[in-house]
């Protein structure tokens, strides 16, 4: 069965977590993991307890989760958008949306009794049977993660939120190279309270520092500092998720380092060329520079012009190829793999060149997929991402 998500309701809605579970993940109650979730999607900020006066709908509507499971938060969304959906666990509810007092107590008494649930009118989902839905927020479709928290079930839930924090979307490290290390330290920064602007912080360190690494021309000590910094740029991220601690400084921070450092550590790679001999000629300096350089600013644009034609669906998400092409697209990750294999063969010029040649590419790409969008868009009113069509 495939189930598509659709954006959750203006009005708050208010959140009920039925049974008790002294079991914590990633340091946290269920019952604070759930508020904080329902928090941070923009439903009601304040827990409900079974049979309480619900503050923001007479009716009694409301989400009701049963606190002996951990799942993922698209989960939430995805419930709190559809009125009268019911997902199970073995016939017992583990997120409900009742519409009324009545639907709400049968969900209670199914989860107080451990029983299975009488749907009536309600519409059950049972996880078992494997739905699919698109989060939109990570650019993936999936079925996400709903486990019973128990103590010797804790790590493989941390474990199932830590990869359902990745994006579906992403570049070829990010997706295949960082995950399992990034997981260790996103543990040990949830166990010592290290939070994530903290890491951001120690990350923008590095950042800078492999800057002045490339500017002197100790290209091999700057990839290890650089690859530090990338490896904490995944982190910080998937801590903010796993914990959810998500703020608008953090992601203002996390987001304005990514999107400001990458032209700087190509300008003064080839600046360092000169330590090694090899620095470019001033024409072909700039003729790179401008390409690099005007070719990050220009695919930039050209995503955030797709993004407002196309209701903030991203450009790597409209068809599969462009999922595909995101793995390799040139951006930080994929420029430093090109880079790594120039100084293996001790050539770190023709690294930065290729880096050149490879961004005029891709910007030329994505230019046409842009296009090729319009063409669509005028022909068939509007355009349809992959990972909705199940």
């Amino acid at each position: 069965m495939t189930e598509n998500t659709t954006a959750v309701a203006a009005a708050p809605i208010a959140i009920e977590s039925v049974g008790e579970n002294p079991t914590p993940i990633w340091g946290l109650t269920n019952r604070e993991r759930t508020r904080r979730i329902a928090v941070a999607s923009g439903l009601a900020p304040d827990m409900q307890s079974p049979g309480a006066p619900n503050p923001v709908a007479s009716s009694g509507t409301r989400v009701i989760v049963h606190d002996a499971f951990a799942w993922d938060p698209a989960w939430l969304r995805h419930i709190a958008a559809n009125p009268g959906l019911v997902l199970t666990m073995g016939h017992v509810p583990a997120i409900a949306h009742a519409r009324n007092d009545e639907e709400a107590e049968a969900i209670r008494k199914s989860i107080r009794e451990d029983k299975p649930l009488v749907p009536g009118n309600l519409t059950v989902l049972a996880y078992e049977n494997g739905p699919t839905i698109e989060n939109k927020q990570l650019r993936k479709r999936e079925t996400p993660f709903v486990m019973a928290l128990f103590p010797d079930t804790v790590r493989k839930i941390e474990r199932a939120s830590y990869f359902g924090a990745y994006k579906g979307v992403t570049d070829i490290l990010t997706k295949y190279l960082w995950p399992e290390w990034a997981l260790v330290i996103t543990r040990i920064c949830a166990k010592f309270g290290i939070t994530p602007n903290m890491v951001t912080a120690v990350g923008a360190i590095l950042c800078v520092y492999a800057t002045f690494l490339f500017a002197w021309g100790q290209y091999w000590a700057g990839m290890a500092v650089g690859l530090g910094f990338m490896v904490l740029d995944t982190v910080d991220g998937k801590l903010a998720r796993c914990t959810i601690t998500s703020s608008w400084w953090g992601n203002i921070f996390d987001h304005g380092i990514d999107l400001v450092h990458p032209p700087f550590w190509w300008w003064f790679w080839a600046t360092g060329l000169v330590h090694w001999g090899l620095e470019l000629s001033p024409q072909a300096f700039n003729s790179v520079m401008i390409a690099i350089i005007g070719g990050y600013v220009l695919q930039r644009v050209i995503e955030g012009i797709f993004m407002r034609r196309n209701g903030q669906m991203h450009i790597h998400v409209w068809r599969r190829f462009d999922s595909r092409f995101r793995l390799i697209t040139a951006r930080r990750n994929p420029n430093m793999v090109i880079l790594l294999v120039s100084m293996i063969f001790g050539r770190p010029d023709f690294g930065i060149v290729a880096v050149a040649w490879w961004t005029v590419i891709s910007c030329a790409i994505h230019a046409v997929r842009l296009l090729q969008a319009e063409v669509v868009r005028t022909r068939d009113g509007g355009l349809t991402s992959w990972l909705s069509e199940g």
